[in-house]
């Protein structure tokens, strides 16, 4: 046993040995009694059969963990192929390498402030050997059928990763709700989505590389999550932000088809960016002018298989803009999210909006909602310094009353009393902020999906942080810790309130429970009914949680009066 000591204080200094409370013992079957109260890394322990060999991973605090797991492999801008068999056990105890992306000033398309301060981006090394996932589950090799929860990473297509933020840890989901939780890292940007069709059959995959490597991400879930506990049969999708797009390019491509059977769409459903895509015309002339930038030929294509990553993203997000002057902006790409899948009639066939969504998810259950202010606050991000003191939450009535006319001019009153039927409960310096992009674009996905027989939940997210004197409200990404119990890991951007910890416990309760049964009832919420063009049925989720109708639709109207 001293032996065994020895090398428990070895292996807990990698972050290997972690301790348990003896309530976690009933998650340990392969834990010898010997090692009661204690998880190990160890040749067998937490060792799963996959198709290509087997893995290694960890166990900490009652729940298996798998990182780094490789789901395919590929060179640049061809298609994913499945991993290549091993024999012996491969280790999967670390987070694996994240896509190549530009993310400072250098880089004249994307904004370097992309990421609002509200945790701390965790930075990875960076390779286009990125085809790799992670794997949160409460047991292995068991025979039950988990609900198996995907997490597709936000950034648009062009930045992100699965584990840039603490609050992406699927842990406490996974030992919440019983479920199997898998995060996935792709190919972004240029190696992503620079259409090279039109040099050659070789690369007539290149358009859409970033979502076929998810798609290939599904398909290995399928094959193998059976052993680590998981359904195969009942895959939910769930995202944020850019997140949201890439589920309903999904929904556009027949190769995905039967892959995942419900879908969770936070705070991203705007055209453009999944909703419409990119077409040819555009994505090709982007591809001309990248070639033009680097001086090369047509013949020359080839040399873009091998130019350093930092050329060929500076070319091509060049070209980018150039394309944008040409074709206009919004046909090419909208704001700051830049590169997106393309409408080539083999991988992705259709806009899922503005064509209707596919056949292929008629029977997939959709939630889909936003955050009350999203971006309305990011300014105040950049002044944090003055917006602690400055904010709605100390001005006085008159203050208030003055911005309203300021923003809203003679719409103010209008604006006033159809905020005060949306959000009875909210003061009326609230008024300044909703969001109206992200939000009217959720009501058109929410509408055209309960076409289908599946059934669609809409919600609102208005919890409000209380940090930095609540100045930032509920910000885009806001939910996040919430959907994954992971208050403790977010405590300087949710204040680790009790009121964060119960609305966390309700919500993430939500998600598990659509996951698993594709109805997101829960403990703690009025009875959600499903939207519908007729109802508009939304849950305003907040400290107190309530069902509305239609509850924004003046609003709204308001703001966007030609908007259908």
């Amino acid at each position: 046993m001293k032996k065994f000591l020895k090398v428990a204080v070895c292996l807990s200094a990698a972050g290997f040995l972690f301790a348990g409370s003896p309530a976690e013992k009933n998650y340990l079957p392969q834990v010898s009694a010997a090692y009661q109260g204690e998880m190990v890394a160890a040749p067998n322990i937490a060792v799963v059969q996959t198709r290509a060999g087997k893995l290694q991973g960890y166990i900490h605090k009652g729940i298996y963990n798998y990182k780094g797991v490789q789901y395919a492999q590929a060179e640049r801008f061809m298609p994913p192929r499945p991993v290549d068999s091993w024999s012996g056990i491969k280790t999967a105890m670390t987070y694996g390498k994240v896509a190549p992306q530009l993310t400072d000033e250098k880089n004249d398309i994307f904004p370097p402030h992309w990421y609002l301060p509200h945790w701390e981006p965790r930075n990875y090394p960076q390779s286009e050997d990125c085809q790799n996932l992670n794997i949160w589950t409460p047991n292995i090799n068991d025979g039950k059928k988990r609900p198996v929860m995907v997490w597709l990473h936000g950034g648009g297509f062009f930045m992100g990763s699965a584990q840039v933020e603490d609050v992406y840890d699927g842990e406490n989901l996974a030992r919440k709700g019983d479920v199997v939780v898998v995060s996935i890292n792709h190919r972004l940007n240029s190696l992503g989505f620079l259409d090279l069709s039109a040099y050659g059959e070789k690369y007539k995959s290149s358009a859409n590389n970033g979502v076929l490597d998810i798609v290939a991400a599904l398909e290995w879930i399928h094959d193998n999550i059976s052993n680590f506990g998981g359904d195969k049969n009942n895959v939910t999708l769930f995202r944020q932000s850019g997140g949201g797009s890439k589920i309903l390019a999904l929904t556009a491509m027949p190769a995905a088809k039967g892959l995942f059977h419900k879908a969770i769409n936070q705070s991203d459903a705007v055209e453009l960016i999944g909703m419409s895509l990119q077409t040819q015309d555009t994505s090709r002339r982007v591809a001309e002018l990248t070639l033009q930038n680097l001086n090369l030929t047509a013949a020359e294509v080839y040399k873009l298989e091998t130019i350093p990553y930092e050329q060929l993203s500076a070319a091509a997000n060049a070209a980018y803009l150039q394309a944008a002057k040409e074709f206009g902006a919004e046909k090419v790409y909208q704001g700051d999210n830049g590169w997106s899948p393309i409408i080539d009639g083999v991988n992705v066939v259709q806009n899922p909006v503005v064509d209707g969504f596919s056949e292929n998810v008629n029977n997939v259950p959709l939630l889909i909602g936003t955050a009350f202010s999203e971006w309305t606050t990011i300014d105040q991000w950049a002044t944090m310094a003055t917006s602690q003191t400055d904010n709605k939450n100390n001005w006085s009535d008159s203050q208030v009353e003055q911005k309203l006319r300021e923003k809203y001019g003679a719409n103010a009153e209008a604006v006033k009393a159809a905020f005060k039927e949306a959000y009875p409960d909210k003061t009326l310096a609230n008024a300044l902020y909703p969001d109206v992009w992200m939000r009217t674009r959720a009501l058109k996905t929410a509408r055209i999906k309960s076409d289908q027989a599946a059934p669609v939940y809409n919600y609102v997210f208005t919890w409000e942080t209380p940090v930095m004197g609540g100045f930032a409200m509920a910000y885009h990404c806001a939910e996040i810790p919430f959907v994954f119990n992971n208050i403790e890991l977010s405590a300087e951007a949710t204040g680790a309130t009790k009121e964060a910890y119960k609305l966390a416990d309700t919500i993430s309760q939500a998600w598990i429970n659509f996951a698993r049964t594709g109805n997101p009832n829960a403990k703690g919420l009025p009875k959600w009914t499903p939207f519908t063009r007729e109802s508009g049925a939304t849950m305003i989720l907040d400290n107190k949680s309530v069902l509305r109708y239609h509850h924004d639709e003046k609003l709204m109207k308001i703001f966007e009066p030609d908007y259908e």
